[in-house]
């Protein structure tokens, strides 16, 4: 039986990021090319790790923001702004 890596406590990789808010793994990845996401750490192997409740927070946010049909660039102010509140 092969055995899995897991991710540190509290990161998860981008696929397992996209099953828990139901979107696809290039969703993820998409997000993060265009800094809608950060990742919080990359395995030694490349895989990109993300802190668990930030960014399932944040991607769940994204997709809200989406549905009301704003551009992708809006959604980076609003994202933005929320960030700096959170400061």
């Amino acid at each position: 039986m092969v055995r899995k890596k897991l991710p540190p406590h509290g990161l998860l990789k981008t696929g397992e990021v996209a099953r828990l808010v139901g979107v696809l793994p290039s969703t993820i990845r998409y997000y993060t090319q265009i800094g809608l996401l950060e990742t919080a750490a990359t395995t030694p192997g490349g895989q990109k790790l993300y802190d668990k409740e930030d960014t399932l927070n944040r991607v769940r946010m994204i997709k809200s923001i989406e549905r009301q049909h704003l551009p992708l660039q809006t959604i980076r102010k609003i994202l933005e702004d929320h960030r700096a509140k959170e400061l």
